[in-house]
């Protein structure tokens, strides 16, 4: 094949392959998913097809131009979600043609969005026709009523208001959510007509409120008075009644003194009778209690010494038994003891004679080993004095004062103080101290004499 046909050949394929995935990403930017609370309404050729999260079409669908032949769709955007309908300030007039202004609150949901699309092009379109539909039925209701029914039986009004719409809503595929609420009344600018109302009403509640405290005090009043004679009546027939009554129960006192007197006396003679007769008795009894209780005393503490005797010699017994077997196993373990020291002594004392025998016949043959022998022996007896003496002298609280020229001159041996000749000389140091006033205070402080 001509090199230069495979080249156009080549060229043409490579702008067809980029034209077919140019077309594919224009087809794929022109697909579109239906949010879960929208619904979409397609119209395409002859069909109408509604594309949302609940329909029977799903939820994605492609958004060709409608200049495409055939492909071309337009679209109708409608929620799904209720949404609410706002009336402010709508002037309307009652029965009377008085005017005032009243607040609308409503709230619909898209029943069939099918039907909703043929009615109109948009949302918002179906929205103002929805209030016009509201506006309709809330004038008509408030014409045909009184403004003080309007005012007092607002929440009638609002499912009167719901009633008079649902019919009418159906031809636009919409259902209302609830109750139409009537949310305010209140007078237009240019009219007083609610707040005379108003005035009326609180007029006259205070008209009835005065009327009603007042026929109330009088009431209050008059049973008072009516009260307080009641009271004054009572009180003097009781006064009358207990004055006879006094007058009754002093008499009849009178009368009863005189005759409990004498009976009176007369159980006064028998109580004190009947008292000396129980002292008497008490007395008599009181004795013959303690003699029983010495009795049982004395009988108890003779039994108690008995008891205590009996049980001191039981523990003495005891004891002594304990004892006596205590010392015989002590001394037949200090025997076997004994016997077992004194053998090991006797052994450990052969052992020692036998090697002083052999180290003594190994000695006897050498001199100069003998020689050497006696020097250590010297140095050693002679090191273990001198640390005895540096151990005694160091926990002993001693004090030396040389009189003379030097230390050496004053105290040649410090275990000289511990000689008889040692000794001699503290006790004559002590008398000649005892011979001084001073000395003889310190002598007996030391001593402890007083």
């Amino acid at each position: 094949m001509n090199p230069v046909i495979s080249a156009v050949i080549f060229l043409v394929g490579l702008v067809l392959l980029g034209v077919a995935i140019k077309l594919i990403f224009i087809i794929l930017d022109l697909r579109r998913v239906v949010p879960t609370n929208q619904v979409h309404i397609v119209q395409r050729a002859k069909q109408t097809i509604s594309y949302g999260k609940d329909t029977p079409n799903g939820n994605t669908y492609y958004e060709f131009p409608s200049w495409i032949p055939i492909l071309g769709i337009t679209k109708i955007v409608l929620p799904v979600s209720v949404f609410d309908l706002d009336l402010k300030a709508y002037e309307a007039y009652d029965i009377g043609r008085l005017p005032f202004v009243v607040d609308i609150k409503a709230f619909f949901r898209i029943d069939d969005s099918n039907m909703a699309a043929a009615r109109v092009a948009s949302f918002g379109e179906l929205k103002e026709q929805l209030l016009g539909i509201v506006q309709g039925a809330v004038r008509s209701i408030l014409a045909n009523s009184a403004l003080e029914k309007i005012m007092s039986e607002r929440s009638m009004y609002g499912e009167t208001f719901t009633k008079e719409v649902a019919e009418q809503l159906k031809a636009w595929g919409v259902v209302p959510v609830k109750n139409i609420e009537l949310m305010d009344v209140r007078d237009s600018p240019s009219s007083q007509v609610i707040a005379n109302i108003m005035a009326k009403k609180q007029s006259l509640i205070e008209k009835e409120s005065r009327t009603e405290v007042a026929r109330n005090r009088q009431q209050a009043e008059e049973a008072e008075i009516e009260a307080s004679r009641e009271v004054a009546l009572k009180k003097q027939a009781a006064k009358q009644a207990v004055g006879e009554r006094e007058a009754e129960a002093d008499k009849k006192i009178g009368m009863a003194k005189a005759l409990s007197d004498a009976e009176i006396a007369e159980s006064l003679k028998a109580t004190r009778e009947k008292e000396m007769e129980v002292e008497r008795i008490k007395a008599v009894r009181a004795a013959e209690i303690a003699k029983e209780a010495t009795v049982v005393n004395a009988e108890a503490a003779k039994r108690a010494k008995v008891l205590q005797w009996e049980a001191n010699k039981e523990s003495a017994l005891l004891e002594a038994a304990a004892n006596l077997e205590l010392k015989t196993k002590e001394a037949e373990g200090i025997k076997i003891q004994g016997f077992a020291k004194a053998d090991a002594e006797r052994e450990m004392q052969l052992a020692s004679v036998k090697a002083q025998i052999t180290l003594a016949e190994q000695i006897g043959n050498n001199a100069g080993y003998q020689e050497y022998l006696v020097r250590i022996r010297t140095v050693e007896a002679q090191q273990a004095i001198g640390v005895e003496q540096a151990k005694n002298l160091g926990k002993a609280d001693i004090k030396v004062i040389a009189n003379a020229g030097s230390v050496d001159a004053g105290v040649k041996n410090v275990m000289d103080l511990f000689t008889p000749k040692g000794g001699t000389a503290v006790g004559g140091a002590l008398e000649a101290l005892a011979n001084t006033d001073i000395g003889k205070k310190i002598v007996d402080k030391i001593t402890d004499k007083k």
